[in-house]
Parts: C-alpha cells; structure tokens; sequence
C-alpha cells in the first residue's frame, strides 16, 4: 500500500490566497503547501489506486505529485473542499466507481451517496456506490470500511483502509471532532499511518466563539469548537487508537509560524509505503 498525502490542508489551504500573515509568508518562501484535503493510495500489488476525497485542487495535485489517476473513489462528506473536484471527472475518465455512505442524513434529507448522484448528475463516466457504513467493502483491492464521526451539521465518515493479502492498515479519522463513536474507534484501531484532523492548536480554542471542548485530563481542549480536532486532541486520538505512526492533516493557516511546520503537521506530497 502506498499512501500519497496530495492535500494536507483545510478549506482555505496555507499559503491561503490574500493573506499576508507570517505563517502564509513562510509557507511561500519555504515553497510548503497544504492544498484541499485528498489522499491517493496505491495498490502495487493489483496495480489499482484509490481516492479518498476529490478536493477542489485535484487537477494541481495529480500534476504535481505525478500519481496515477483512481480507479474508484470515496467521498467522505458533502463540504466543498472534499467533494468539488469531483468535476475534474468530465472528459479525464471513461469510468469511475466513487463510494459514499448510504445513511439519510437528517440535515439534507438525503445520504451523501444521493447528494453526490444528484450534484454530478451530468457526469456520465461517475457511478457513485451507495456504502453501508461499518461494513467492509471491497474496493481495489482493499478492504475499505466508512465509519461514522462527529462533523455537525452534516454527517461526516472515516475511514480504514486495509490490505487483505499484507495485513497493512490506513486510518483515517475524518472532519471530526473528538467525540468519535466507539463502534468507530473499533474499527480504525491499531493502524500502522493514521491521518487525523488537527485544523489548529489548542491554545487558539480561545479564539473561537464556542471555545474549546473535551478537555482531557490535562484541562487541555481536544476539539476546537464543534467541528474539528486541535493538535492536542488529534493526537491523544492516535494514542487511544494505538496508532503506529500518525500524521496530522486538514491544518489551518492558523498555526502559528513557529508551530505550522513542526512535527507531525504533515505537508503536500508526503508519501508512505505499508
């Protein structure tokens, strides 16, 4: 299994455009990015590929990093800057399997899998395959399971990626704050890479009109706000799943210049073999 990190950023991604704060800046002169949030994993053994999330950034990303073009893909959820690159599927694909959960959410009305069937209604080569969560299915090769999170408003979906023939394990956590089911838990435990949430530290909770929730022991805030992890609350996730190796993701310009590119922010092009 190889992973690929093609966008490592939030919604905005870093450097984020007409922004002049100093982590943008030393993004630019350091030439670090975090595009829209996507994750490319190659399957070298049946020689298919896999995509989790379609970010609005696809086309920049599949040029830059060089990475075959998915056999199937996985939507997560319906916000923008994980699906609207679905788009670049008109005229690149004959064909493309993209699987997305099948659970009516109660915001919409309807399951990811139909909002992306009616938004893409126009893309003859895109077939999307209604998912039940918590349910392995197979999908190139690998054993892939959606697991339900906590993203309000909408519902949103993690996910384990597993090789059946290697035993090698990808772990997802998805948009979510701390507050992740245990049957889910279940599910993305013991991963050898996990790729967690972490839009910013948790010192910056004060900054949010919620503020900070899940504190752990320490008083320490694991979500920022509603939506996301902080830093602190995206690792101490890894350490409850017993993560292997762990790398966060979907960061926000937010970080402070001396804490963005430390370890383990992960950064575009990124790349792991499992």
């Amino acid at each position: 299994m190889r992973v690929t990190l093609l966008g490592t950023g939030d919604t905005t991604g870093t450097p984020t455009v007409g922004c002049d704060c100093e982590t943008c800046g030393l993004a630019r002169d350091r030439d670090l990015e975090r595009t829209r949030f996507s994750v490319h994993v190659e399957n070298e053994r049946t020689d298919e590929s896999l995509l989790i999330d379609c970010s609005p950034d696809f086309r920049y990303q599949f040029l830059r990093d060089d990475v075959s073009l998915p056999d199937a893909a996985v939507i997560t959820h319906i916000h923008f800057d994980h699906l609207d690159g679905l788009g670049n599927a008109f005229r690149i694909f004959d064909s493309l399997d993209v699987y997305a959960a099948n659970e009516t959410d109660p915001a919409t009305g309807e399951s990811v899998a139909e909002t992306v069937s009616s938004k893409y209604d126009y893309l003859e080569a895109v077939t999307v395959r209604p998912t039940e969560p918590l349910a392995s299915t197979a999908i190139c090769g690998f054993d892939v399971t959606l697991v339900p999170v906590d993203h309000p408003p909408f519902v949103c979906y993690g996910l384990a990626i597993e090789d059946p023939f290697s035993g090698a394990k990808l772990s997802l956590s998805g948009d979510t704050s701390y507050d992740v089911p245990d049957s889910s838990r279940e599910v993305l435990a013991d991963p050898d890479l996990f790729l967690a949430d972490a839009i910013v530290p948790a010192h910056l909770c004060e900054y949010h009109p919620l503020g900070g929730r899940h504190e752990g022991d320490d008083g320490v805030p694991r979500t920022f706000g509603t939506k996301h992890m902080t830093r602190e609350g995206a690792l101490a996730l890894a350490d409850d799943l017993n993560a292997e190796r762990t790398r966060l993701v979907h960061v926000a310009h937010f970080y402070p210049a001396d804490e963005a590119f430390e370890e383990p922010l992960a950064l575009d092009g990124e790349e792991y073999v499992l």
